[in-house]
């Protein structure tokens, strides 16, 4: 029997410009892959990664995203929230990029996008070939600073509050070799949320009483995450990529030069990796 090979994206905001590069490499070798998961940004890059539009992965993440309509005073007198993810779909991704996911239907990759699910207090995971955009939008909507965005019935955000790396949910459907793009240095460590966020987040969702409890552990599941993927690296099982240099880019902020260098380094980065992917993918 064929192994099923994974292909695993964290978030990370505007750093996923750096995955947004590798995907990019892995566009232009023309590297498939059985499964794939992202979560966040990660998820909104893995769905173009899928209609094979590296134009959209590049302009996206070094032009669109630092719109200064998106992030800060304009959006959240505009709609009340600092980040305006409905602008950035309907508006830049939309209109500007001609972004349609409608094939997405088509796509032979068993892929899944995460999302917070508000009513079970848990994050769910997605066919792409099923999701609407509404789904796309809640994939990447912070808890706070975005909107909860509603689909059939339920009221959905960002993924990453428990899932930061879908790695779990990969190894759960029984894949066997993993790439990993993650947009954090080797050296990070999370830390704890403050008391303070936690207690915002338990009066921002009154109707949801686990989200503030599982963005106090937060920094827990990461750890535990980036764990299991070292256990894969000592196993041989999987290729885990993550900037091999430091950047100023931040979740929410970045020069166009600087997140066209990330870009640059998560394809310099994977072109490094090279021998080592297509040896764990052969």
């Amino acid at each position: 029997m064929k192994k099923k090979t994974a292909l695993v994206l964290e978030g990370g905001g505007l750093r996923g410009a750096y995955t947004a590069g590798a995907l990019s490499w892995l566009i232009d070798n023309g590297i498939s892959f059985d499964n794939a998961y992202g979560i966040s940004t990660g998820a909104v890059y893995l769905s173009t990664y899928l209609m094979g539009s590296k134009e959209n992965l590049k302009y996206f993440s070094t032009n669109g995203i630092t719109d200064k309509r998106i992030v800060g005073l304009k959006p959240l007198l505009r709609c009340g929230h600092i980040v305006d993810y409905e602008f950035l779909f309907d508006v830049i991704m939309s209109k500007e990029l001609s972004y349609d996911i409608s094939p997405l239907k088509d796509v032979k990759t068993d892929a899944k996008i995460g999302v917070y699910v508000l009513e079970d207090g848990k994050t769910e995971y997605l066919p792409v070939q099923e999701i609407t955009m509404q789904e796309l939008k809640a994939s990447t909507s912070l808890p706070i600073l975005g909107k909860v965005f509603e689909s059939h019935g339920r009221h959905l955000l960002d993924g990453g509050i428990t899932d930061m790396i879908p790695i779990e949910e990969a190894v759960n459907d029984d894949c066997e070799n993993y790439l990993i793009i993650t947009t954090k240095p080797g050296d990070f460590v999370r830390k704890p949320a403050k008391d303070f966020v936690v207690q915002v987040m338990k009066r921002t969702y009154p109707q949801c009483e686990n989200i503030s409890y599982d963005y106090k552990i937060r920094h827990l599941n990461y750890q535990k995450q980036i764990d299991m993927i070292k256990g894969l690296v000592e196993e041989k099982k999987a290729i885990y990529v993550y900037p091999s240099k430091h950047s100023k880019v931040t979740r929410l902020g970045g020069s166009k030069e600087e997140l066209e260098a990330l870009y640059d380094l998560g394809y310099a980065d994977m072109e490094n990796n090279k021998e080592a992917i297509l040896a764990l993918l052969k």
